[in-house]
């Protein structure tokens, strides 16, 4: 009885040991409350791997899907009397070049956002153009010298002008409460829709800017950028000034000592990027407007989170780009301003960068 026993009290002892056992083993496994460091290493594998598969190529930003919506690219009024203008919150990339005398007018890129209205929209120039084609690009305006409208009906770009659509209510609108050449402005939800009429692709592959990784942005080094001033003209004042948000990591506009707003939202306009671009102009008739070179390359600023770095810009397929040691040197994701100025009196003259 003693040896049955005995072995009844073995059996259950094994028993017991083998659950014990089991248990350990499970909990070896099963990561207990609290201890997150299986998700802490996966966490930050995620956060090293691209939020999406998809990107906007003039931003770098997300994308849900594959970006195919045609780049559109607007001239937009920079004079005093056309400002605040609308749709430059939502433009992903803005050039701004000397038009006639001092004065700058801008050419808005559109492609991940798509405002209501966007204008005062204004006439054509050669280098804008120029621009936009080699952004592979709709251009839209509103008039242009005989010449150039003979030029774009030969088919140089893709284009929509305004003065064929002049207050039509679809893709145009006068404004009351201000007065032409001030007053047009264009209705983007049709932009496409008219394009495609007119035969125009409103689909289209676009080759992606070159934009830093996170690790690259934590590493960029230069001169400290806070204040970034672009002077076209010092008699009458036509000054561009940047200053840096470090709270938002964005620089805000401020035009002839006002902040650039949007005449919709009241909003300030905000960029990631600033390039600033040498290059030369040569004045061809009396009311000062210009040839300006986009080919031939020369000295240049890129300017992102408080940083300005001394570039060389060139144009690579019709785009005017930045390069530091014959590489791309980047742009941090988000929106950019370019502004172009003469080679003389020359970028170090034009521009003042301050602490």
């Amino acid at each position: 009885m003693k040896s049955i026993h005995r072995m009844i009290m073995f059996v259950i002892l094994a028993l017991v040991l083998a659950a014990c056992a089991e248990q350990e083993s499970s909990g070896e496994e099963t990561a207990t409350p609290g201890d997150h460091s299986e998700n802490k290493q996966e966490g930050s594998a995620k956060k090293e791997q691209p939020e999406s598969e998809f990107v906007y190529p003039l931003t770098g930003e997300p994308a849900d899907e594959p970006v195919t919506n045609r780049i559109v690219a607007v001239m937009i009024n920079n004079l005093e009397p056309a400002r605040p203008q609308s749709g430059l919150l939502e433009a992903d990339i803005v050039y701004e070049f000397l038009a006639e005398g001092p004065i700058t007018r801008l050419l808005a890129l559109y492609q991940s956002e798509q405002p209501e209205v966007v204008g005062p929209v204004r006439s054509a120039r050669e280098y804008y153009i120029e621009t936009a084609k080699g952004h592979g690009a709709l251009y839209v305006y509103h008039g242009a010298a005989t010449f150039l409208e003979e030029e774009l009906k030969k088919g140089w770009v893709d284009h929509l002008n305004g003065a064929y659509y002049d207050n039509d209510g679809h893709l145009f609108k006068r404004e009351d409460f201000r007065v032409a050449p001030h007053n047009s402005y264009l209705l983007f939800d049709s932009v496409y829709e008219v394009a495609e009429k007119k035969g125009y692709e409103i689909e289209r592959e676009h080759e992606p800017y070159s934009f830093l990784t996170e690790s690259e942005i934590s590493g960029i080094s230069g001169d400290s950028a806070n204040t970034v001033t672009v002077t076209y003209s010092s008699r009458p004042l036509e000054e561009v000034r940047f200053e840096y948000d470090p709270e938002r990591e964005k620089y805000v506009r401020y035009n002839d000592g006002e902040k650039t707003i949007d005449l919709e939202t009241k909003e300030e306009v905000t960029v990631d990027n600033i390039f600033i671009i040498e290059t030369g102009h040569r004045v061809i008739d009396d009311a000062l407007r210009r040839a300006i070179d986009l080919t031939s390359g020369g000295k240049g600023y890129l300017i992102h989170r408080g940083v300005a770095r001394e570039v060389e810009w060139k144009n690579t397929d019709g785009r005017m780009l930045p390069y530091i040691d014959d590489r791309p040197a980047g742009f941090v994701p988000g929106k950019t301003w370019i502004n172009i100025v003469p080679d003389s009196p020359g970028i170090t003259q034009s521009v003042q960068i301050e602490e």
